[in-house]
């Protein structure tokens, strides 16, 4: 890229200022274009996709001016995810804050749509919350938390006992940034940690090596021996339904499965079904095949599943890292360097 040539960086979901001048700041080629009063509002910290905002015509009409000009986007525009491309037609990257971006784009068909735009994800963004809303459900079944809490709101004294972690077996499907991070915190508390993932010639180079490897193909090997299961892989056509009936059959009696990944990986008739006979001893859910979880669905009245409304990523600190890692992208893509995160839109990750 030219030394003299400005590069248009259009914020399209809300950032809290500190940070939209911190990508200010990372090259004098960049013009950061940032006017929250044309975003929708953030709910909570890191909202990005924010509350709904009608724009009067003029604000619209500005709006489209700036997604016209725009080089590059923080964020996908959530008020225009349909005509993007044609209203867009000069970005040549967009960052996500969100991780699971493939199917999304593919669904849009933003990846033949826009032939000269890549996509970079917030892989590892998240490590640290999955990893801790991981650690919590390990413990509030292990630890009979909700036995507690029931007790106490009732004035109920009776002795139990718990269980505890070390030495336990956890099998993490899906070795990415999180899965690793996972790994990490599960190894610290001295459980035996069995990897599932793709491909096992990079393992070497991970910060927190599994203890053993297993391809996916190789899944049902292991299950057998989870007695706790995280999935943490990818919505693909490979990873689609991943675990049914058979799976969970499989499973040790009194299995915890964690779902921080996408609600698709599992059969969820099959999941209720196993943890209504007590043959699973809990779940902990983050995400659904449905969002917002229906009314209806069996998950919000069992006592042995945890509900968590595809928040255990979201941290409100979360903005400030992913501003770190666009900073970190801005300069690579300022030098012609490859980007951190791309995304492969043939692999859907």
């Amino acid at each position: 890229m030219a030394e003299s040539e400005k590069i248009n960086v259009l914020i399209a979901s809300f950032l809290e200022e500190e940070h939209v001048h911190r990508i200010g700041g990372v090259d004098p080629r960049i013009r950061v274009i940032n006017e929250p009063d044309l975003l929708r509002p953030p709910r909570y910290p890191a909202d990005h996709k924010g509350a709904s905002r009608e724009r009067t015509p003029a604000q619209e009409a500005r709006w489209k001016e700036l997604l016209a000009t725009a080089d590059v986007l923080f964020d996908f525009d959530q008020t225009h995810r349909e005509d993007l491309p044609e209203l867009a037609p000069n970005v040549r990257w967009i960052q996500s804050t969100s991780s699971g971006i493939g199917q999304f784009v593919a669904e849009m068909g933003y990846d033949k749509r826009m032939p000269n735009t890549v996509f970079t994800k917030a892989s590892g963004v998240h490590g640290q919350p999955l990893a801790e809303f991981c650690l919590m459900v390990l413990l509030t079944f292990r630890k009979r938390l909700l036995r507690m809490v029931r007790d106490q709101s009732r004035k109920h004294w009776e002795r139990y006992a718990g269980s505890d972690l070390a030495g336990r077996t956890v099998v993490i499907v899906g070795l990415g940034a999180v899965g690793q991070e996972i790994a990490r915190v599960c190894s610290a508390l001295r459980m035996r940690v069995i990897g599932v993932g793709r491909s096992s010639s990079s393992l070497d180079s991970l910060s927190s090596p599994p203890d053993e490897f297993f391809s996916v193909g190789d899944l049902r090997k292991v299950l057998p021996r989870a007695e706790h299961l995280v999935l943490i892989a990818p919505h693909t056509p490979e990873t689609e339904n991943l675990i049914g009936a058979e799976e969970l059959a499989l499973m040790p009696k009194g299995a915890i499965l964690i779902n921080v990944g996408r609600g698709p990986l599992v059969d969820e008739p099959a999941l209720a079904a196993a943890l209504a006979s007590g043959h699973l001893g809990g779940a902990g859910l983050d995400v659904f095949v449905q969002e917002p979880l229906p009314d209806d669905s069996l998950f919000w009245g069992m006592p042995n599943v945890l509900v968590s409304p595809h928040s255990a990523s979201t941290s409100d600190r979360e903005n400030g890292r992913i501003t770190d890692l666009f900073c970190e992208n801005l300069k690579r893509f300022l030098a012609g360097q490859p980007l951190i995160n791309l995304l492969d839109p043939n692999r859907l990750y």
